[in-house]
């Protein structure tokens, strides 16, 4: 098992993305705590786990509340006595050009995809350099190293992600703490299909986003959550401040 004795905190860890990376870690060794804001939801997702015979911790919260972040982050070590790696997972996206987006959205967007992955890194960082050790994911997007139009809000939310994730790799070098990000390309997600779903022509917006990916297909989430076990697995400490692009060929356009 590539994750044995590891502990692995997952935000939006319910569905998705978050979902598989869990389901995975936990087959591969690791213990697994997951959050997010809908406890139904996460009480779902870990009944489910338990019916493959995995065990998921899970601990309702929001990213974008200090408070919620910081009694996760001290759960997890109180139960597991340390948090080995974080995977800053919980994310929105909203469609809509630069003027057209309301500034609630461009806000709510901000403070889950930015601040919520700021706050997480910060309330779990001191321990990681306590420990001398650690890795922490976060979660960008191909959009985060390349604009597409009708994205405004969550464009600018996964540049900055990225730059955090480079920013925080260099702060940390030589503690011990690698800091990397994946950046998937269109993922085969239920968020995904909301989003085609609420497009004006669903059928087309699929097709421009299809066309996009020269490998002529969408990602799977288990591609994306094998990509954060390479990231999560010790024998890749010098790998830090990477951008790790699971995006059928797209940033290489």
């Amino acid at each position: 098992m590539r994750l044995s004795d590891k502990v692995v905190l997952i935000t939006g860890g319910s569905k998705g993305l978050g979902r598989a990376t869990a389901f995975l870690f936990a087959r591969e060794g690791a213990s697994v705590v997951i959050t997010g804001r809908n406890e139904e939801t996460l009480k779902e997702t870990a009944d489910a786990a338990a019916q493959e015979g995995l065990k998921l911790t899970w601990i309702a919260g929001d990213v974008s509340n200090e408070d919620d972040c910081r009694r996760t982050v001290e759960s997890t070590i109180a139960e597991h006595s340390r948090i080995d790696v974080l995977f800053n997972n919980a994310g929105v996206l909203y469609a809509g050009t630069t003027w057209e987006t309301a500034p609630d959205v461009w806000d709510h967007t901000m403070a889950v995809n930015v601040r919520g992955t700021w706050l997480m890194s910060r309330e779990t960082i001191p321990h990681m350099i306590e420990r001398g050790t650690g890795a922490i994911i976060n979660n960008s997007s191909v959009l985060g190293l390349k604009a597409c139009p009708g994205a405004a809000a969550y464009n600018t939310s996964k540049g900055a992600i990225s730059q955090l994730t480079r920013s925080t790799a260099l702060e940390l070098a030589g503690t011990g703490v690698r800091v990397n990000a994946i950046c998937p390309g269109t993922i085969v997600t239920p968020m995904v299909a909301e989003i085609f779903a609420a497009a004006p022509d669903p059928a087309a917006a699929e097709e421009f986003f299809l066309s996009q990916h020269p490998i002529g297909r969408f990602g799977t989430e288990d591609e994306v959550a094998r990509a954060c076990l390479v990231l999560a697995e010790d024998g890749l400490d010098f790998m830090t401040g990477s951008m790790l692009s699971v995006d059928g060929g797209w940033g290489a356009r």
